[in-house]
């Protein structure tokens, strides 16, 4: 494999401003699995008990911890602040935050003999929170360059696989429907041929709550290296797909579970990143957009008078 940064300085991980308090507890459930085991230690301590890590010097959390001064550090910079004091700030923050009564405790696990009614009750907390973490977690920066590079395009390409492949589809068929160009590729195949033909000016989106996913990275690669802006809507902002976006932007997952895999739950996050891109893009196309919006609506109701005006026509006869 070439030298990912033979082309051009990716941008999309670089030069983030620190995460909120409320954006904490978000970070650490998306970042911890891809932790190694003693970076989870501290970022799990932090999260259960963060006014208790906030009156700990940097010696002390790494003895509470079994860990080293060293990975308290590092486990502070991949949470997404510059050292441990700042950590220790936004810690303070969070544990007001939690004091206030507006954090309440993770729900459990499905069980296989859960009634139904709390298996709603289950899904709709999971569903809550993820949409709340993705939201406290999304940097607004991000959002707003990859909306403007959207607004401006001259093609849009859309890669994901599985269920992301599903979110790719929603936001393609909201783009259209506001006069914009754009493709949403299940095959990886059809992917990566579209993808060499991209240009500056042109936008590709990758999907991939794992970061991971070939199929999505090789497009997204191929349009990098062509000049194109390039997007990725991921639930690990430091995976492997995010050394080929310009801009990540990234989604929270409810706490996967034999009976809820990532699949489902990241699907949530995701869809509240595709609303806000085409809401945005939306409101920068509006003098376009209206009256595109205006005209599908008007193509869709016709589509079903006439379907409905035929059914009669040849139900009386």
């Amino acid at each position: 494999m070439k030298d990912i940064f033979s082309t051009r300085p990716p941008t999309g991980s670089r030069g983030h401003t620190p995460p909120a308090p409320a954006a904490l507890a978000a970070k650490v459930r998306t970042l911890a699995p891809s932790m190694t085991r003693s970076m989870q230690r501290v970022a799990e301590a932090v999260a259960e008990d963060p006014a208790g890590c906030a009156a700990l010097t940097v010696t002390g959390l790494a003895e509470l911890t079994g860990t080293s001064e060293a990975t308290v550090v590092r486990t502070a910079r991949i949470l997404g602040y510059p050292g441990y004091r700042d950590l220790r700030l936004a810690l303070a923050g969070l544990a007001a935050h939690q004091e206030s009564g507006r954090s309440p405790s993770v729900t459990a696990d499905i069980a296989v003999d859960d009634p139904i009614s709390e298996v709603v009750a289950k899904l709709a907390y999971d569903e809550q929170q993820t949409l709340a973490d993705t939201a406290a977690g999304l940097d607004v920066g991000q959002l707003s360059a990859s909306v403007t590079a959207l607004a401006t395009a001259r093609r849009i390409d859309i890669y994901g696989v599985g269920a992301s492949c599903l979110v790719g589809m929603d936001l393609q068929q909201k783009l259209l429907r506001i006069g914009l160009i754009v493709h949403a590729h299940a095959d990886p195949h059809l992917a990566i041929t579209n993808a060499v033909q991209l240009r500056s000016g042109d936008v590709a989106i990758a999907i991939t709550h794992s970061g991971k996913t070939s199929d999505v990275i090789e497009p997204l690669r191929a349009a990098f290296d062509r000049g194109a802006t390039t997007i990725a809507i991921t639930g690990r902002p430091d995976g492997p797909v995010t050394q080929y976006a310009d801009h990540v932007l990234t989604t929270s997952t409810a706490r996967e579970s034999e009976l809820r895999p990532a699949a489902m739950s990241s699907r949530t996050g995701q869809l509240l990143v595709v609303d806000c891109l085409f809401i945005g893009v939306a409101q920068r196309t509006y003098e376009t957009a209206a009256p595109a919006l205006a005209a599908s609506y008007e193509a869709l109701a016709h589509r079903h008078s006439h379907r409905n005006s035929s059914h009669s026509h040849r139900s009386t006869r």
